[in-house]
């Protein structure tokens, strides 16, 4: 009888647990719609937040010319290369909702 039940533990219980814990793992990996929206929300933040420190700097620039504004640069296109990709992104998702 004690056979019986470390043969059923093992056979049904250890597979059981594993699977338990893979599905539970599966299922934590992912981003829910709350999520994707918040980060959304936070990326427009951000890129207000900038296009108004980008104002800023300019603002003071054209009142004192000794002031040299690090965050503009207006020739440099890798700095923003990543934004594009994402808005691209964002811009296809938008299409297919």
């Amino acid at each position: 009888m004690d056979e019986v039940i470390i043969v059923a533990t093992v056979v049904i219980g250890v597979p059981w647990v594993v699977l338990h814990y893979i599905t539970k793992w599966k299922t934590a990996a992912t981003l829910t719609n709350d999520d994707e929206t918040l980060l959304e929300d936070l990326y427009q933040l951000a890129r207000r937040l900038d296009e108004r420190m980008n104002t800023v700097e300019r603002l003071v620039a054209s009142d004192n010319p000794e002031f040299k504004p690090h965050r503009l640069r207006e020739q440099n296109d890798m700095d923003s290369q990543k934004l594009h990709e994402l808005d691209r992104m964002l811009n296809e998702r938008g299409d297919r909702k």
